[in-house]
């Protein structure tokens, strides 16, 4: 025991550290206290793999349950993508009336900073929208305005807004990056017509990353260069959707060459986990057929997509184990500030995945606790 009295927990098995893959132990309670072993190939050995838990910064749904329902709905949510890995996350609302917006927050006020029993730690708040641009909107509901500095301030005071995707081209926009950096939030472009050089300056005014990166935004032509152009001439961060079907994997492939913390995220709907059906995403209506998600008109409305899920299939296309594993958590916490999340060392929250060799999940430990798997 602790002198908290939490219960010292080992696991054994090839362990990625901070500073690589161990063959050892590693002991915990709520935050990890050793880890004990010798450098070693886990390509060397049959054991199982134990990694960071994953951080997921775009989650909009699952379980049939979507963000901006407000009530119990952000534990449902919260639940099922702990059953899949994620361990860390942002609930990401939609573009919306204030009153939406406020409404959906208030449900959120209870759960952010708050650790719930079985499910992810709800970091704080995706605002997707609504300064976006309404000739991008994807989809997001047609709510589209301006920024306003005092309407985030006003949110900001229900429920802690960590995140916030705008369109930097939008008039107004640009001036306010610079205001709400200052106030500790992240920026990133996305839902966006804006040119090369919008981009450019909105990284200039404080911007650090975009949103789910090629989606929803201006393309990439050599004369034309657009959003995509800024992202991969200079960013740093970048959010992915990695379900192989938003992005091709050699798109993807790109990315991973120009940016060089590209993280991934689900973008999950209220259909993840869910049978084929329809089910909302805000106010839309969105129809779940073959792992896909879509507006009646065929438009991409976010995805099914788990995080156990999306790191099998960065492996797939070639990345290595430990290089996956940094952009399903690491790289998430790094654009974050946290350093006792996304990483196995001593003094970090016990997050943590362990995996069997074809990288199913076997068992997930959110500071300390481990997450019953049953309807994973």
């Amino acid at each position: 025991m602790t002198e908290q009295g939490q219960v010292m927990q080992e696991l054994s098995g090839n362990i990625l550290t901070a500073q690589g893959w161990v063959r050892g132990s590693i002991n915990f309670a709520d935050k990890i206290r050793a880890i004990q072993g010798e450098v070693s190939d886990p390509n060397a050995n049959a054991d199982c793999y134990i990694l960071p838990g994953f951080i997921d910064l775009h989650v909009h749904g699952a379980g049939g349950k979507d963000t901006m329902e407000g009530g119990e709905a952000i534990k449902v949510i919260s639940r099922m993508h702990a059953r899949h890995g994620t361990t860390s996350m942002l609930a990401t609302t939609m573009t919306a009336p204030m009153s939406d917006l406020e409404m959906a927050l208030q449900a959120l006020s209870t759960v952010c900073g708050q650790r719930q029993s079985g499910a992810a730690r709800v970091l704080g708040v995706h605002l997707e929208g609504p300064y976006i641009n309404p000739g991008k909107l994807g989809a997001q509901p047609d709510f589209a305005h301006a920024g306003s500095l005092e309407q985030v301030k006003k949110l900001n005071a229900i429920a802690p807004i960590k995140l916030i995707t705008l369109a930097p081209e939008v008039e107004g926009n640009l001036a306010i990056v610079s205001q709400l950096t200052a106030l500790g939030m992240r920026v990133q472009l996305g839902h966006t017509l804006g040119t090369y050089e919008d981009g450019v300056a909105a990284m200039e005014n404080g911007a650090t990353s975009f949103t789910h990166l090629y989606n929803a935004m201006s393309r990439l032509d050599h004369r034309a260069p657009g959003m995509v152009g800024a992202a991969l001439a200079h960013a740093t961060y970048a959010e992915i959707i990695p379900d192989l079907l938003h992005v091709h994997a050699g798109a993807i492939k790109t990315a991973l060459r120009a940016i060089p913390k590209l993280y991934c995220v689900t973008d999950s709907t209220s259909a993840s986990g869910m049978p084929d059906g329809e089910y909302m995403l805000g106010r839309q209506v969105v129809h779940k057929c073959l792992g896909g998600v879509r507006l009646a008109d065929g438009t991409l409305a976010g995805s099914t997509l788990t995080m156990d899920q999306a790191l099998r299939n960065l492996v797939k296309i070639g990345l290595e184990l430990d290089d996956a594993s940094k952009r399903v958590s690491t790289y998430a916490a790094d654009f974050l500030g946290l350093s006792d999340r996304g990483r196995l060392q001593a003094d970090a929250y016990a997050d943590l995945v362990v995996l069997d060799r074809e990288l199913n999940l076997i068992a997930v430990y959110i500071e300390g606790e481990k997450i019953e798997l049953k309807d994973a």
